[in-house]
């Protein structure tokens, strides 16, 4: 990595790596301030797609991390902005809360169930039956199917929970079509973040806690990479993938000299 650019910007996943289950981790404050004293752009990003930029500022504000708003991206925010350059002024029907409606609302789609030109699958903790039998029928009918992100399972106190991956399978299983998904590991997600704050790939790095997500997705869109130990992947899980982060660091604690 010595040819590489000095890095002048800053992604960093939010869950398993600024907090955990709710709780900043050590050097999270430290970091988020050393990066807001220096002026360079960052961004917080999040494959979850539940809350707005405002609910998550908030939330981070209350836990002693000052995030402001616009440094906030979601996979929401992404899956609107390709919308958005898709199909401008579109109209779409809509499993999700908050944050992908707003989003959606924000760049003047239409959200409905009649002849809408996709159907887009968020995150939720009320998924119902009869939302997914007329995502369904809607995409049988001809709506295209999108995704804000791929992720499975998602994190709870109780234990994982089925996310937008896990019911979008379902989806695909009862249509034979299968979505494009807009959020992490899609390089997409991380490209619209960097124009947004108006970085470049070759002077950015991209910190998380996640190979198969965070990482992936930091070396598609050509950036330097970070993994910290903090969230899901373990130290011996890292050699079973064909790729490697620039750099392995115990936490973000590690990273604040390097801003």
């Amino acid at each position: 990595m010595a040819d590489r650019k000095p890095i002048e910007s800053w992604l960093t996943d939010m869950d398993g790596v600024l907090i955990h289950e709710g709780v900043p981790i050590p050097g999270a404050d430290a970091f988020i301030k050393k990066l807001r004293e220096s002026g360079r752009p960052f961004l917080v990003l999040t494959n979850n797609s539940i809350y707005t930029p405002r609910d998550l500022h908030a939330r981070l504000r209350r836990l002693g991390l000052e995030v402001p708003i616009d440094n906030i991206w979601t996979s929401a925010l992404a899956t609107a902005k390709f919308l958005d350059d898709q199909r401008p002024g579109g109209s779409a029907y809509v499993i999700g809360e908050a944050g992908l409606t707003t989003a959606l609302h924000d760049i003047g789609y239409i959200l409905t169930d009649h002849d809408p030109d996709y159907v887009v699958l968020g995150e939720t903790r009320t998924y119902s039956f009869e939302a997914m039998t007329k995502a369904v029928r809607l995409i049988n009918a001809g709506a295209r199917f999108i995704c804000t992100n791929p992720d499975e399972t998602g994190p709870s106190t109780e234990g994982p929970l089925p996310a937008t991956g896990a019911v979008a399978a379902l989806i695909t299983k009862a249509t034979g079509r299968q979505p494009y998904f807009a959020g992490k590991p899609n390089p997409l997600m991380m490209r619209t973040g960097l124009n947004t704050i108006g970085a470049h790939s070759e002077s950015s790095a991209m910190i998380g806690d996640r190979m198969d997500t965070d990482v992936l997705a930091g070396i598609e869109a050509g950036m330097k990479t970070f993994l910290v130990l903090t969230g899901l992947t373990r130290p011996e899980q890292v050699e079973n993938f064909p790729y490697r982060p620039s750099k392995v660091v115990d936490s973000i604690a590690d990273i604040v000299d390097l801003v």
